[in-house]
């Protein structure tokens, strides 16, 4: 039995691994999408026409492929190195699209180049203190970029940075803890403003058939 992880990195390296004897297949990757649900929203349009994005959490980089794909030069970011392993075995032959192993708050006081996009499709941005986070996006958006993120809606009265539960967290000493911010678009709106962003759109696409929709944002600093 594998052990159980002890930092949040080790749990996204366990979060979603493969099963079974055949090789993964790669993800298709022919459309943007913020909600994880099948032809359901919105698509890269709301990101403008970039030259350059910064991908905060790609998981398996469906998105980030789609955009390089599109001509975009994309740099994907994630502190998971399992995730960053496989989605570059899965794009290697994809041209404009880097995957990084690292985090994002680091990454974005290292790296000085300036972004037309920066997003995180139920990625960083959800799993990572706004008030740690947001400042450093400013800094690295190219005047006019646009920041964009998605996460799920929040059960009501459960705002703010919230434990994760579920497997490889619960039962066992010296738990691990995973936070997880969320907020109302409200709630969101306020967060950003203070950190200086701008011209805020903040909406809940439902799901068809679920409870919870998908809170989606974007933003610009003004």
């Amino acid at each position: 039995m594998s052990s159980a992880p002890t930092t949040p990195a080790e749990y996204w390296d366990k979060y979603r691994p493969h099963r079974g004897q055949e090789p993964q297949q790669r993800p298709a990757a022919d459309r943007f999408d913020w909600t994880g649900l099948p032809d359901n929203g919105p698509g890269a349009e709301l990101l403008g026409s970039p030259k350059t994005a910064l991908d905060l959490g790609p998981a398996e980089g469906e998105n980030a492929a789609f955009l390089a794909r599109s001509g975009v030069e994309v740099t994907a970011v994630d502190f998971s190195p399992i995730q960053v392993e496989r989605a570059r075995l899965f794009w290697a032959d994809l041209p404009g699209l880097d995957f990084v192993h690292a985090e994002a708050c680091a990454f974005l006081d290292q790296d000085l180049r300036l972004w037309d996009a920066v997003y995180s499709t139920w990625g960083a941005v959800w799993f990572t203190d706004p008030d740690e986070l947001f400042p450093r996006i400013a800094r690295r958006l190219a005047p006019g970029g646009i920041f964009a993120f998605s996460h799920r809606e929040p059960v009501a009265c459960q705002y703010g940075a919230q434990q994760m539960g579920g497997a490889w967290l619960e039962g066992r000493e010296n738990e691990l803890t995973v936070l997880r911010w969320q907020h109302t678009p409200e709630q969101w709106t306020d967060l950003l403003k203070r950190h200086g962003f701008t011209d805020i759109h903040a909406q809940v696409i439902p799901a068809p058939e679920a409870a919870l929709g998908t809170l989606l944002i974007t933003t610009t600093v003004g």
